[in-house]
């Protein structure tokens, strides 16, 4: 089976992540599509998700209409303080095939305003 290029970029990028990852650090892997975004805060040396945050969960969908880059700036606060809550401050972020800019941008700078350090 041939890989796309978009397929090809995210095992790029995130296998990147994950070879300088160490054990005091989590990877944050981000998703969007054409409406939403999440993120999960992923510990890779077990494998497992510890935290994530959605614009689609109910606190969030329920609130006032907002646009894309604002829906994603509640996201970012609203997974820093579950974040707090654990006592996760370093992460590695894993941005996968979404280039650095619009969305993914704003919900980095959010984050690093929050408390997180990349």
């Amino acid at each position: 089976m041939k890989l796309t290029t978009s397929i090809r970029k995210r095992f790029r990028v995130s296998n990147k992540v994950k070879k300088v990852a160490s054990k005091d650090r989590f990877r944050l892997c981000i998703s969007r599509s054409a409406k939403n975004i999440s993120a999960q805060i992923i510990d890779d040396t077990k494998n497992t998700t510890l935290l994530s945050a959605s614009s689609v969960e109910k606190d969030i969908k329920s609130g006032s209409k907002v646009n894309k880059t604002e829906l994603s700036k509640i996201v970012a606060e609203k997974l820093a303080k579950k974040a707090q809550e654990k006592k996760i401050t370093k992460i590695f972020f894993d941005r996968g095939v979404y280039k650095y800019h619009g969305r993914v941008k704003a919900f980095a700078e959010t984050l690093r305003k929050n408390g997180m350090e990349f």
